[in-house]
């Protein structure tokens, strides 16, 4: 294996892959860390090295949360910007809706790709059925 860590997510999951191993009478070498588990010094000095990358991932992983925490206390939001702001989809909506333009002329129009339009109209779609379904719901007629 090139490298220990990219074995496994955790020393837990390393040390089951290296018992399975064992057990199947195979050893384990890395090529880039001096690692024989085929020596109990080269099994001691993996379980090291497992235990500090399992640490790193940790590390890694905290960082990452904190600072998405501190992105989102500045009001940034994550993800790929909108190709089209509020205005422009509620434009969308209405060229289509009244039968002016079609989604490829539309797409030309607001210079995007064909689907792009094509998932906005299924959003707003998709919205308003699941709002009238539950306006319906909530109108029943009494005694039924």
């Amino acid at each position: 294996m090139w490298k220990l860590d990219r074995l496994s997510r955790s020393l837990k999951d390393l040390l089951h892959l290296m018992e399975r191993l064992e057990e199947k009478g195979a050893g384990f070498r890395s090529l880039t860390e001096a690692v024989d588990t085929t020596t109990a010094a080269g099994r001691m000095l993996m379980q090291m090295v497992g235990a500090f990358a399992e640490f790193e991932r940790s590390m890694i992983r905290e960082r990452t949360r904190a600072g998405l925490e501190t992105a989102r206390e500045k009001g940034r939001i994550g993800g790929r910007p909108k190709k089209l702001s509020a205005h422009q989809r509620e434009t969308v909506l209405e060229l289509i809706n009244l039968g002016t333009k079609s989604a490829a002329d539309v797409a030309r129009l607001f210079q995007v790709h064909p689907s792009t339009i094509s998932r906005e109209v299924s959003r707003h779609r998709e919205k308003h059925t699941s709002a009238l379904t539950l306006r319906r719901r909530n109108t029943k007629p009494r005694g039924s």
